[in-house]
């Protein structure tokens, strides 16, 4: 559990909830498991509801009810459920309770408190869940920024194997900010290696020769990556030993064997390694892999960043089964409108991500509200039209999605000021958010809901056309609509229905 997700909560909003269910002011507190107040521990009630929760015990079970002087009592509810485990304390405070002229009665206020504890939890696992989200996004990013370095690096070389690898292996040390990088292959006596050194290494020649030999032996046996961070490591006996140094070894596999293996090394005063290094190491691997046998490592890029981008889509999408694609589709189109206006190679890098990311924010809408085949109550289309800046709060901690985050949030904005989640207008939207915008708006016509199917790619156009300068920018609808007066293959691809003539 994390307090920080807890801070990122507005209890202020179960407060008033509080209030208007019981019709009178109640104190109202929320405290960690620990019995550490969160909210609500500047009120005068504060350190009576902290005492009650104490003389509880941090491992009750709730609701409680505890009774205090001047015919005061305070009732506490554990937050949690069974899926995340108990998070902490629900504390209320109600003056005469359970008398006649009591301003609630006990059963009204414990379907209360039960509301509220299921509330505040759900909001928690929402959160929490966002913040993991954000933080694997990070972690992938990291990956695809290396292949993509890889990637621009390899592609058009000519070069012969070796000098090929010197010169990837050197920019992939900078990029990773690590002491060296290093190729080994001893089936061929290849041990080629890049340094972005820290500081010297004195005793270079016998690590090198440690990796090819002890080290390597170790990796072709386990076929697993090996981490080596402190000096007591067991390990260290047979691998590295009197070698200060920390490492990632990482199989590098041919027709089913281990034949070679990629290495970090970084100076002891470095920070040791982490499981997200672990991965970083064993895409380079992969990736070096395929370069190995083929010489050029353009082809298998290709192939892994479509396999990748399509398992993120999957991921954010699984939960609406009817939306499968949607992601795919609406930035293939945004990129074919972005080539059209001629954007810079940045600012198509930005719509890329932009729009592969845009409806990530829908990971937080509960199942029932995204994929309810009925028309939705005003409380459900609350949900939805804050999946932008839902998208926004995932992507906005990794900060090479600065300038991307922009589409994903502001795709919903419309060109006369009347949508969400800003209300921005006109040119003051973001470009990206008013390029994802046109074939966000083009697929959710063609394509089919849980509530009907998909109409034509003719009365996609007329409906563009139609708000063409309301919700969307004209100009870009202008891309769009030559864009497509070509009859281009996607039409057929992605089987987009037309009208007879």
């Amino acid at each position: 559990m994390s307090n920080n997700t807890f801070r990122g909560i507005d209890f202020s909003r179960y407060q008033r909830w509080l209030n208007r269910a019981v019709g009178a002011e109640a104190a109202f507190m929320v405290f960690d498991k620990a019995g550490i107040p969160l909210w609500g521990q500047d009120t005068p009630q504060a350190i009576e509801l902290g005492l009650a929760i104490a003389a509880a015990g941090t491992d009750a079970a709730g609701p409680h009810r505890h009774d205090l002087d001047a015919g005061r009592t305070a009732l506490y509810q554990t937050l949690g459920n069974s899926n995340i485990g108990q998070l902490g304390w629900l504390a209320v405070m109600v003056d005469h309770f359970g008398k006649q002229d009591a301003p609630v009665h006990i059963d009204q206020l414990a379907e209360t408190m039960d509301d509220l504890a299921a509330g505040i939890s759900d909001e928690y696992r929402y959160k929490d869940d966002l913040d993991a989200m954000a933080e694997e996004l990070g972690e992938r990013y990291e990956e695809l920024h290396l292949i993509y370095s890889i990637d621009q690096h390899s592609h058009g070389q000519t070069e012969q194997d070796d000098k090929m690898f010197q010169s990837l292996l050197q920019s992939t040390a900078e990029h990773l900010n690590v002491d060296i990088v290093a190729f080994v292959k001893p089936s061929r006596d290849i041990c080629l290696y890049s340094t972005s050194l820290s500081r010297e290494i004195p005793n270079l020649d016998l690590v090198l020769v440690e990796m090819r030999g002890d080290l390597f032996r170790f990796v072709q046996s386990s076929g697993e990556t090996a981490i080596l961070n402190t000096p007591d490591d067991s390990r260290r006996v047979y691998i590295f030993t009197d070698m200060p140094y920390k490492v990632i070894a990482s199989p590098i596999r041919s027709n089913g064997r281990v034949d070679a293996m990629v290495v970090l090394l970084n100076h002891a005063h470095k920070p040791d390694f982490t499981n997200a290094d672990r991965k970083l190491a064993e895409v380079l691997a992969n990736q070096l892999s395929h370069l190995s046998n083929t010489y050029l490592l353009l082809q298998s890029m290709g192939e892994f960043n479509q396999q990748f981008a399509k398992s993120l889509i999957e991921a954010v999408e699984a939960k609406d089964p009817y939306t499968r694609g949607h992601s795919e589709r609406v930035h293939f189109l945004s990129m074919e409108i972005g080539r059209a206006m001629g954007l810079p190679a940045d600012e198509l890098d930005d719509l890329f991500w932009g729009s592969l990311l845009h409806d990530v924010g829908k990971i937080g809408i509960p199942d029932a509200v995204l994929c309810k085949p009925g028309r939705l109550t005003q409380d459900e289309r609350t949900f939805i039209n804050v999946h932008p800046e839902r998208s926004y709060e995932i992507l906005r901690h990794i900060k090479h999605l600065e300038r991307a985050v922009l589409g994903a949030r502001h795709h919903q904005e419309m060109y006369d000021g009347k949508g969400y989640p800003h209300g921005l207008k006109g040119e003051r939207i973001p470009l990206h958010g008013r390029i994802i915008a046109v074939p966000d708006t083009y697929d959710s016509i063609t394509s089919s809901r849980a509530y009907r199917a998909g109409r034509s790619h003719e009365v996609a156009m007329r409906e563009i056309e139609r708000v063409s300068g309301t919700q969307l920018d004209p100009a870009i609808v202008k891309v769009f609509r030559e864009l497509v007066a070509a009859e281009p293959e996607w039409l057929q691809r992605f089987n987009i229905r037309r009208e007879k003539d």
